[in-house]
């Protein structure tokens, strides 16, 4: 069993998917560079059958489809019918014939077809038994074929996520907080030895990994780079977690703490940090 993902699934179905579907340009434009060294590193060839995994709103599929050609094959997939509403309908608008999409646990479902590479741009880090569920992706693939896909390193080494989470919880008189930190969610793979380790308990071989840092830019200033924590990131989900009526307080806290991170031009683009790992299939 790859574990029960129903929690995430219902929640990415709900509004949260609507919201993402919405920001898919934001937040496609905050993460680029990571997930183009991961599809630099997946080293694709013409002609090659790819699974992206955790795709959203389809942009990481379609780039793939490009490199792979009308000769390949990419089948995005991910589990929030909103986002893949949204891919479907791009895909129609740029008529991609080599691209489709499933909406589907890619931890446990069964997967059409046998793969060369697969793909993920922040995908991998939320199967509630990374385990089973790295054994499971395995077998889609060939013998020589491979995975490649960038996870985010450790909380502290992330500022852009991190300093407005601190300034909010500080603001509402809120404690740090000591969940799991190997919980499903956007940190879950912060720990190389640890991901490592479940890349070779699932049967890959040839495990690489390398350290990404990129400019994550927030804002043109102070007061955009709040709004755009209070969406994307830890910060949007302790916002939905307050209710509206402590909302603005809280964005001006984030404000002010955001405030020494801009640059001369007074945009706000703290350095990100993620792991992209690679490994062999057999």
């Amino acid at each position: 069993m790859a574990g029960d993902n129903s929690e995430q699934i219902a929640e990415w179905n709900g509004t949260l998917g609507e919201r993402w579907a919405s920001l898919q340009a934001e937040t496609d434009r905050i993460v680029a560079p990571f997930g183009d060294a991961a599809m630099k590193a997946g080293n694709v060839s013409p002609g090659e059958r790819i699974l992206d995994i955790g795709c959203g709103c389809g942009e990481t599929t379609f780039a793939l489809g490009r490199l792979t050609g009308a000769h390949g094959e990419v089948l995005g997939i991910d589990v929030s019918g909103p986002m893949l509403a949204a891919a479907r309908t791009k895909a129609a608008e740029l008529a991609m014939g080599n691209v489709d999409f499933l909406e589907a646990d890619a931890s446990s479902a069964p997967l059409p077809g046998m793969r060369d590479l697969i793909y993920s741009r922040f995908g991998v880090m939320f199967f509630s038994a990374p385990v089973p569920a790295f054994v499971h992706l395995r077998r889609t693939l060939h013998d020589k074929g491979r995975i490649a896909f960038v996870c985010w390193r450790a909380p502290r080494l992330n500022p852009w996520a991190m300093a407005p989470l601190a300034a909010a919880r500080a603001a509402l008189g809120l404690e740090g907080g000591t969940s799991d930190p190997h919980a499903p969610g956007p940190f879950a793979f912060a720990d190389e030895t640890r991901v490592r380790a479940i890349l070779l308990e699932a049967g890959f071989r040839s495990v690489e990994v390398e350290a990404v840092e990129a400019p994550v830019r927030l804002g043109a200033n102070a007061r955009d780079a709040a709004e755009s924590a209070s969406r994307i990131g830890p910060l949007s989900r302790l916002l939905r977690e307050i209710g509206e009526h402590r909302r603005e307080e809280t964005l001006e806290a984030v404000e002010t703490a955001l405030k020494p991170l801009a640059g001369e031009d007074g945009a706000v683009a703290p350095i990100g940090s993620a792991w992209v790992f690679t490994a062999q299939a057999g």
